[in-house]
């Protein structure tokens, strides 16, 4: 009652913020847009969390009780992390609206530096059937990525295929992504060159260059990421589907995604995946550059590198993540408390690790918390602390043990922001 009091004397605060343009229109130049939005909400949260860390804005009607105060405290860290992840989304529809733009706009400008390049190459050698064929390759490869982004313009654009279903980049559809576009670049070369070649002898020699012989490497290469690309999301949606793997979805993706894991922390296999492929990418260009008139064919020791490089990949999604587990479950002691039983009332400690899935250190992730105990379900209270939380963390949670539950023997369990159940601990609860 006292929390409900407290919160009923704090609305006209609430209703006060709410009733300030927080960025509701997404277009790009108003400064009061989903970008200003969000960043006024995350702003002010943060100066709430730090308030009521420093025992700041409690109301009195709250203040003599210290389970009232975090309880009150808690949720109202709730609303607010919830209406900063509301702005997030926003904000993150508006930038994925404008990256289709911005994806086509990229696109075309890599085919005008690839004119300027061959313009450039061209001074002294003179302008070459191999130059107007791969120009001609670049206006149709880029015409089809900009349909695809006027196709896809809600969801990214042309990158809306290698957004995976958490709403990250995905390494593994970008890779094979970026070596379609190559490998179909390169044939769209051979097939202008064909198109213009006026000789038989040269026709002939154009259409060899597609022989499987002068390309097994970068084919292989091909095949090899393509088919990592079907793997691996068939075997993170297998691992999330059986709690192997907790997922929780991003406001929008980021370039980093490529190199990072959920976290935003550099995972050593998804960064060796790209580098490499990049490097041979780059290498294959070059051997196009100067063969135009067959199949990069990329050495043999490159593309083993390459397929180490991907085993690796796949190995390290294999080994990533793992199940929340919960190891021991304790009464909370404050200092100066004697040594008792849990009983109703009480604050246990449940101790044990991935309790906060890669991704889901925001309040609003934290706040969907939630622990059983026995038949009632009891959210996490967020406590907070200057520049974060201390409550609940990876490897601990605090929660109090309601009236509600039964004496006697009774199973305790954590359901995870990504929805993931841990085991089953039993405590004993006393009168």
């Amino acid at each position: 009652m006292a929390v409900q009091e407290a919160r009923r004397g704090s609305g006209s605060d609430r209703d006060a913020y709410e009733a300030a343009h927080g960025g509701g229109c997404t277009c790009g130049d108003c400064p009061h847009g989903a970008r200003e939005g969000h960043r006024r909400a995350v702003a002010a949260f943060l100066l709430r969390r730090d308030e009521f860390a420093a025992g700041q804005g409690l109301p009195a009607a709250v203040a003599h009780s210290a389970s009232a105060s975090r309880q009150w405290v808690s949720e109202e860290l709730t609303q607010s992390a919830e209406a900063v992840a509301e702005r997030g989304r926003a904000e993150g529809d508006a930038w994925l609206a404008a990256l289709g733009r911005r994806t086509a706009a990229v696109v075309w400008a890599a085919v005008v530096l690839l004119l300027l390049g061959q313009s450039l190459t061209a001074v002294g050698t003179g302008w070459s059937a191999a130059r107007t064929a791969g120009l001609a390759a670049a206006l149709v490869v880029a015409g089809a990525l900009t349909a695809a982004s006027w196709f896809h313009r809600a969801r990214g654009g042309a990158l809306a295929p290698v957004i995976g279903e958490d709403n990250r980049l995905s390494t593994s559809r970008a890779v094979a992504a970026a070596w379609v576009l190559f490998v179909a670049y390169a044939v769209l070369v051979l097939a202008g060159q064909l198109a213009v070649a006026s000789g038989h002898g040269r026709r002939d020699a154009l259409i060899s260059g597609l022989e499987l012989g002068r390309g097994t490497g970068a084919v292989t290469v091909l095949a090899v990421v393509c088919g990592i690309a079907v793997l691996v999301r068939r075997v993170v949606g297998l691992r999330v589907l059986g709690q192997r793997l907790q997922k929780v979805r991003a406001d929008r993706p980021r370039a980093s995604d490529l190199l990072t894991d959920d976290a935003g922390r550099g995972t050593f296999a998804d960064i060796q995946y790209v580098v490499i492929s990049t490097v041979a990418l780059v290498f294959a260009a070059v051997r196009l550059a100067r063969r135009p008139e067959q199949l990069p064919d990329l050495p043999w020791g490159l593309a083993v590198v390459v397929l180490v490089s991907a085993a690796t990949y796949v190995a390290g999604k294999y080994a990533e993540g793992g199940r929340p587990v919960i190891l021991s479950v304790v009464r909370a002691r404050e200092a100066g408390d004697l040594d008792a039983p849990i009983r109703t009332g009480d604050d246990i400690e449940i101790r044990g690790a991935g309790f906060v899935p890669p991704g889901a250190q925001r309040a609003d992730r934290l706040s969907r918390m939630v622990v059983r105990i026995g038949a009632v379900n009891v959210h996490v209270p967020l406590v907070p602390v200057t520049g974060g939380f201390s409550n609940p963390t990876d490897d601990l949670l605090t929660v109090p043990v309601p009236a509600d539950v039964e004496p006697g023997r009774v199973d305790v369990q954590v359901v995870t922001g990504a929805g993931v159940e841990t085991n089953r601990y039993a405590i004993d609860v006393t009168d």
